[in-house]
């Protein structure tokens, strides 16, 4: 059995939520968390709760958001002229793309 583990709250996280989602959407959230910097049970805690995830940049958030750019440059690539961008890959740019836009001067992101 895991750790029991402390919030910010100074309460115990001795709870275990889990649920099942479809691997087109695994993808989806692991990529929203990279773009984070969060874990992903505080990315989950707080989209879950409607708070706001304000992200702090750092190396890991530079790295991840560089490797997704990475990504969707191949995939634009790889579609040709006049083909139609699935949904998927429109909500992926959609997100890189306010996550860049979301940018302030002192390095913070909000989603």
């Amino acid at each position: 059995m895991s750790q029991k583990n402390l919030d910010r709250h100074n309460r115990w996280r001795s709870v275990t939520v889990s649920f099942r989602v479809s691997p087109e959407e695994n993808r989806d959230i692991q990529t929203r968390v990279r773009l984070s910097g969060l874990t992903k049970q505080e990315y989950i805690c707080r989209r879950l709760m409607e708070r706001d995830v304000v992200v702090i940049g750092n190396p890991r958030v530079y790295k991840a958001l560089k490797e997704q750019m990475e990504r969707l440059f191949t995939e634009l690539q790889r579609i040709e002229a006049g083909q139609q961008i699935d949904a998927e890959l429109q909500d992926t740019i959609r997100t890189v793309a306010e996550t860049f836009g979301g940018m302030r001067d002192e390095g913070r992101i909000k989603q």
